[in-house]
């Protein structure tokens, strides 16, 4: 399984940006794809994760009401819309798999997300 994430760049505090994160296997119904982040000097932390069959979906606390994750089951691809971002929230963003084991087993290659006053 390979995931291809796209969609960072630059923008200023208050504005919106959308990553997309798209998977080279049709996920199982129990599936999860999800995103973290690492910013520079920190550990990569968890951001949001949807359930591939329900879309059930979870969040970190620090973006709750401001990002919103979706899938598209015939794209194969997850989005994260990130609104009213703040400087705290640059980082480079990591989309993930979970084939339904509870395990984050595959990661894409990262994107750059840089929040500027």
């Amino acid at each position: 399984v390979q995931l291809q994430a796209s969609g960072g760049g630059l923008v200023q505090a208050g504005d919106s940006l959308r990553l997309s994160c798209t998977i080279s296997a049709r996920p199982l119904s129990s599936a999860r794809m999800g995103w973290f982040r690492q910013a520079q000097g920190k550990e990569r932390t968890f951001v949001a994760h949807v359930r591939w069959g329900y879309g059930t979906t979870s969040y970190a606390d620090s973006v709750k009401g401001r990002f919103t994750i979706s899938r598209d089951k015939s794209e194969n691809t997850a989005y994260l819309q990130m609104n009213s971002l703040k400087l705290e929230d640059t980082a480079v963003y990591y989309c993930a798999a979970d084939p339904g084991s509870g395990s984050w087993k595959t990661f894409g290659q990262g994107t750059l997300v840089t929040v500027s006053s």
